[in-house]
């Protein structure tokens, strides 16, 4: 059972873990799925290489699209989004975040965050900042650790929006078991181990429990 992650609504993302995905059987930018990181870097040809951009060019559906020749850091190219982007980010370092910090590495989450938010510079730059945070999140429900970090102010989630009169009514929950009633899984009963899952859940009426 494989986890595939799309993005969605402004500020989210969609985790659909009733897709299976064969192990040792897909391949490309996203790796094998084999649990080995050390090989993601694996070019069309099967060789194992170090250099992301050797990686990458080798996956071209088309020979005449010229390869990628530099690694850009997108903060060099923009310094006054470095500094908001580092001030934005700080919040993968501060107390939001410290007790996951225990479990979890924050560095490369925190490098991501930044490099992401200081490539966004052109419109939906808070979405590149909102995602990466919420990457780390994840990680630290993966590892037990609930972080209710969103806010009003900080990449907020609308949940309310989709509610509608004497239907269920739908709830942000940072840390949701992905497990329960629905009408293909009546009795909430799953047998695969799901981490718990951030989105919007859904609060039935007494007469119609089931999602």
């Amino acid at each position: 059972m494989g986890r595939v992650i799309l993005r969605g609504p402004p500020y989210s993302k969609i985790h659909s873990a009733a897709q299976t995905i064969p192990v040792f059987k897909v391949c490309g930018l996203c790796g094998n799925f084999d649990g080995d990181g050390q090989n993601d870097y694996t070019t069309q040809g099967q060789l194992v290489v170090n250099n992301p951009l050797e990686f990458a060019n080798s996956w071209k559906v088309s020979s005449s699209c010229p390869d990628v020749e530099e690694n850009t850091d997108p903060c060099t190219l923009t310094p006054g989004r470095h500094l908001w982007a580092k001030m934005m980010c700080s919040i993968i370092t501060g107390d939001t975040f410290k007790e996951c910090r225990k479990k979890v590495d924050h560095r490369p989450f925190y490098d991501n965050c930044v490099k992401d938010s200081c490539a966004c510079d052109t419109g939906g730059d808070c979405e590149c900042f909102c995602t990466a945070v919420a990457a780390y999140a994840q990680a630290c429900n993966e590892h037990d650790v609930c972080v209710a970090w969103r806010t009003p102010e900080i990449c907020p989630i609308y949940c309310d929006y989709y509610n509608g009169p004497t239907e269920c009514t739908w709830h942000y929950n940072p840390c949701h078991t992905p497990c329960y009633k629905t009408c293909l899984n009546p009795k909430g009963v799953c047998f695969n181990p799901i981490p718990t899952l951030e989105g919007c859940y859904p609060v039935c009426p007494e007469d119609k429990p089931i999602f």
